[in-house]
């Protein structure tokens, strides 16, 4: 069994480690480590030790010194560094959706009856203008269909594994930016600008790096700050108690005392921990607008998903045949195996592969055979061989079919043909109807 995983960027990612070392550099600016007041802190006694460092030049501790002065802005830097990869590694994942969007090419039209097209970037495209969008084609943006009828894939926005059908028209003619037409061919007028698409509302919620803190961190946030006081209070205190006891103690030695004592790791990784965690879940196509939720989502131990095949293998997958009880089940199997031979979709593969494991069926000479692809108007597909006609599809699809071939009006179906169909619904999956000629052979199920 292999699970399907969205792929991630290494850790170490050249670019990502490149660009955060600048970052780590820009983040120095106060205003943005006061946000941080541990490292802020941390900030400013490694200036004050630096100082201190180069105003005792050529004195005999001066090593010490400029030692402890290296460590205290490695601490800074570092702390800077963490964000900034966990901030390159939300940003990577928003450039590779936004090269989607940039990377689409649209045929745009005139009117709906053109039968010209000129192809042009998706992001040239303003509300208002007509795309005709073909089999294979990725939707150049955010619409509605205007004509025509089409089967869509939007498993890479929504995650639903089966495709669904749009056409002009009615509740179901929205289409998203970013998803694929897998047959026929519509015609979609785009309603959204570039940067107001549901595609660029993903990419900025991805690209959040600027994130409100959660209640936990905000409880932490206080208790290391008042540490951080207490441990001041603590190193002040002390040249009064060694000038009471006749010594002295070099102020550079407090400094280090004093960053050793607060709670710098902590302080400096709490915001990298953060945007971590949200990254992490983009890595599982999940989106997380707060950090609130990232916290949710570590409460979670199982999640259940419907459909056969989507846990293990990203996509829905033939499960059984379930026959009429006049047919046997070779036959529908056979019957379903022939009609998916030229079917590329994972059901169709899925299919041929459970025909053959059960029955070890062979594949017959294809020139022998006249495929029918997929249609979003016919909702079936199959195959004629030897004048015999196989067709599989949606129940009443097939139903009315089987009715046009028999001459009679579509009416009601074998009861044990709608037992079947529905004991695949109830149960999560996909009921594809098989039939060969004006015989209804049973079910499949996804």
């Amino acid at each position: 069994m292999s699970i399907h995983r969205p792929q991630s960027r290494a850790l170490f990612d050249g670019a990502i480690l490149s660009r955060a070392a600048g970052d780590a550099l820009v983040k120095l600016d106060p205003r943005q480590l006061i946000r941080n007041p541990v490292m802020f802190a941390t900030a400013l006694v490694a200036l004050l030790s630096t100082i201190l460092t180069v105003r005792d030049l050529g004195q005999p501790h001066v090593a010490v010194m400029a030692q402890i002065s290296a460590w205290l802005w490695f601490t800074v830097l570092f702390a800077n560094f963490a964000e900034a990869i966990a901030e390159g590694r939300g940003k990577a994942q928003a450039a590779s959706l936004r090269g989607t969007r940039t990377g689409t090419i649209a045929h745009q039209i005139a009117s709906v009856d053109a039968t010209t097209f000129r192809d042009v970037p998706a992001e040239r495209l303003r509300v208002g203008d007509l795309v005709l969008c073909q089999s294979g084609d990725t939707i150049p943006g955010d619409g509605d269909v205007v004509a025509g009828i089409a089967t869509i894939d939007e498993s890479a926005i929504t995650g639903e594994s089966a495709p669904v059908i749009r056409e002009s028209g009615g509740d179901r003619s929205a289409v998203t930016g970013g998803t694929r037409v897998v047959s026929d061919r519509i015609v979609v007028r785009i309603t959204a600008d570039p940067g107001q698409s549901f595609l660029d509302r993903m990419i900025a919620m991805v690209e959040g790096a600027k994130r409100q803190k959660t209640p936990n961190e905000i409880a932490l946030t206080i208790l290391l700050v008042g540490m951080s006081l207490i441990f001041l209070i603590v190193v002040a205190t002390l040249p009064a108690f060694a000038s009471w006891s006749g010594t002295t103690i070099p102020t550079v030695f407090l400094i280090a005392l004093f960053v050793t004592l607060i709670p710098t790791t902590i302080g400096g990784l709490l915001s990298a921990i953060g945007i971590a965690g949200m990254d992490r879940l983009v890595t599982f196509n999940v989106i997380a607008k707060s950090g609130r939720s990232v916290e949710a989502a570590g409460d979670i131990d199982v999640l259940l998903l419907d459909k056969t095949g989507t846990i293990t293998l990203g996509a829905r997958q033939a499960a059984e045949f379930l026959p009429l009880s006049t047919v046997n089940e070779r036959d529908l199997a056979e019957a379903a195996f022939l009609a998916s031979l030229a079917d590329e979709t994972p059901e169709g593969k899925s299919i041929v592969a459970l025909a053959q494991s059960r029955f070890a069926l062979l594949e017959p000479p294809m020139a022998k055979m006249s495929f029918i692809p997929f249609s979003a108007h016919t909702r079936m597909s199959g195959v004629d061989i030897d004048g015999i006609e196989i067709r599989k599809g949606a129940t009443d699809s097939i139903a009315a079919y089987v009715a046009d071939k028999a001459g009679r009006v579509p009416g009601g179906l074998p009861r044990d043909l709608v037992q079947s169909v529905e004991k695949v619904a109830k149960a999560g999956g996909t009921p594809l109807v098989v039939a060969r000629g004006d015989r209804l052979l049973g079910v499949i199920h996804l």
